[in-house]
């Protein structure tokens, strides 16, 4: 099997049999494109547009209205964006860099190292992805409250350094690491930590990948924190003031600064996928193989 080349699944040079397999994916492709470039049209409609009958789905006259008047009310309220744009870069940082680490170490660990109730700790983490944010509001802000993290940026954070599907997907690709590569490690004498650095991080890249995309969507768009543990508007994020900056402008004249809020905080997510998208794909094939 090794020498057929019809095993071959994913070419690298064009093939004329992959034509009946482009035709059959293309429709789906541009189907699932839609929404985007519904989005990116949206944002650039002038008033008219917005709100002609029938609606019409491609921008025909594009403007930047919208975005010089979103750019106005900003500059019009007591704090500048770039304090808000300054906080979610810091938390998102933080919080992507944490929840890789926090994977990857409990994935090797769950994966491939022995301890009591490793299996127990496991199935915990699955349980904990039937849990959708809104069950477990109260328990965070408890938390939060007790500890005295209200109105910092350990607030955004720490809610959201944990993340039970990371850990999952994580788990399961390094359970593909084969076991005579680490024992071999082990007997020239390398520790845990040297084998997770060395052996583990380097053959998991997708995962963690695929990792990073998953936390950033998750704070990036997050507007939790700011409602909940956060009442100094000097910490809050920039999610919660594009969200409430289109609220605030939640009239006829307010929804080409909505579209435009929209597309801002959505282009991030776009451009993060596209730069790893090879990485998550190949974490979803492998995740479920033994």
């Amino acid at each position: 099997m090794a020498g057929y080349k019809g095993s071959n699944i994913n070419p690298k040079k064009f093939e004329k049999k992959q034509i009946k397999i482009i035709l059959a994916v293309l429709p789906l492709a541009l189907f699932m494109l839609l929404p985007i470039v519904f989005i990116f049209c949206h944002a650039f409609k002038p008033m008219d547009e917005l709100f002609a009958f029938p609606p019409k789905f491609f921008v025909t006259r594009p403007t930047l209205d919208n975005f010089t008047k979103l750019f106005k009310a900003s500059a019009m309220s007591g704090i500048p964006m770039s304090r808000y744009v300054f906080n979610s870069f810091v938390v998102t940082v933080i919080v992507v860099l944490g929840s890789i680490l926090l994977s990857t170490a409990s994935g090797f660990a769950l994966s491939k190292l022995k301890f009591k109730l490793k299996n127990t700790i496991l199935e915990i983490n699955n349980m904990a992805l039937m849990f959708v944010p809104v069950a477990v509001m109260i328990p965070r802000y408890l938390t939060i409250n007790v500890l005295g993290l209200t109105d910092t940026y350990l607030a955004h954070i720490l809610p959201l350094l944990a993340m039970p599907v990371s850990l999952f997907l994580v788990k399961q690709f390094i359970d593909q690491v084969p076991d005579a590569l680490i024992e071999a490690a082990y007997i020239d004498g390398a520790s845990d930590l040297r084998v997770y650095f060395k052996i583990i991080i380097p053959m998991i890249k997708p995962a963690i990948a695929t990792s990073a995309i998953l936390a950033f969507q998750q704070v990036w768009v997050n507007v939790e924190s700011s409602n909940l543990y956060v009442s100094n508007e000097g910490v809050k994020t920039l999610a919660f003031y594009m969200n409430t900056l289109a609220a605030t402008n939640n009239t006829v004249a307010g929804q080409g600064v909505a579209a435009a809020a929209a597309l801002i905080m959505f282009v991030p997510n776009l451009v993060l996928f596209i730069i790893l998208q090879n990485s998550i794909m190949n974490t979803m094939a492998h995740s479920g193989m033994k």
